[in-house]
Formats: structure tokens, sequence, C-alpha cells
């Protein structure tokens, strides 16, 4: 049926995430700091220790769009970090990148704001953003994963993008 029947096996847990990645990257990052093998690895990294209590499709897909989101926020804030001076001191698997501009830090963590913004108003735009800005799932998944219709999930990434739009305008 899926791809992914057992989620706490991790070879299909990178193989899938992996997959996400490519598709969350494939246009050219989307104001991304990192790869496609760099955010696998920080998110495999993150999920791997919790795979085992996954219980379906629905939840490793939101589980693994979350991670990929916490993964590009952290990126985003230690770009931040660095530009104003402060240095963190710990290794992570991309600081050998080349990142890109600060523009794109700032632009993701003004997303990470607004999408926190919009979750506590409507819980289910949020997670549909969430699933396609971070880690790039198509509209198909996404329906299956929300229980809801491809046209559903088109009319709340519309309805999303206008709310935070309006936010970040703001």
């Amino acid at each position: 049926m899926n791809a992914f029947a057992n989620a706490a096996d991790p070879s299909e847990l990178y193989r899938e995430l992996r997959r996400m990645a490519h598709a969350r990257l494939r246009d050219g990052g989307r104001n991304t700091l990192l790869d496609t093998a760099a955010l696998v690895h920080e998110a495999y990294l993150r999920m791997a220790p919790g795979a085992d209590a996954i219980a379906d499709r629905r939840q490793w897909l939101a589980y693994a769009s979350r991670t990929m989101r916490s993964v590009v926020v952290d990126m985003a804030r230690q770009r931040q970090s660095e530009r104003h001076g402060g240095r963190v001191g710990f290794v992570t698997w991309t600081e050998a990148l080349d990142l890109q501009a600060q523009a794109s830090a700032d632009e993701v963590l003004a997303v990470h704001a607004a999408l926190a913004e919009l979750e506590q108003l409507a819980p289910r735009l949020g997670a549909v953003v969430e699933m396609r800005y971070f880690a790039g799932i198509d509209d198909a998944q996404i329906a299956a994963a929300l229980d809801m219709s491809e046209r559903s999930v088109r009319r709340d990434l519309d309805k999303a993008r206008r709310l935070l739009v309006q936010a970040l305008k703001a």
C-alpha cells in the first residue's frame, strides 16, 4: 500500500526522508540553507530514535515534516547567529556546506514565525503548509496523510498562502 510499511525500519526511514528532501529541494531549494544530503542526515539523526513509536504513514509524514522544518529553522537561526557574531559550540553535518545568502535565513525564520501564528489559528492549514513548504510533499500525499481531498489541500494552501503573505508583510 505505501512505501513505508514498517516505520521502524531505519533503511526505509532513510529512503523516504531522502525522497522527501529531494522533492523539497528539487526546484532550487525554496530558500533552504541545506542540500538534499544535509537535510536528510540532520532529519534522520533527529527522527531515528523515535521511529519505533510511529504507528502509521500519516503520523510519520507529520513527524518528518515537523523534523525537516526544525532542521531548516535551526540552520537559519545558526546562520543569523553567525552573522551577529555569535557561534554555537557544537558541530553539525552541515557546517562544511556553502550556505546561501543571509536573506534566505531571514525568510525561513519569518515563514516559521508566521506559520506558528497560523497553526494557532488554523492547525490544519498549518499542517498543510508545513508538509508542503518544509517537506516538499505533494498534494496527493498531503491529502492521504490528512484524510482530505486534493482539492481541499489546494484550497487550504491557497488560503494559508494569503494569510501568510499578510502576516509576512506586517
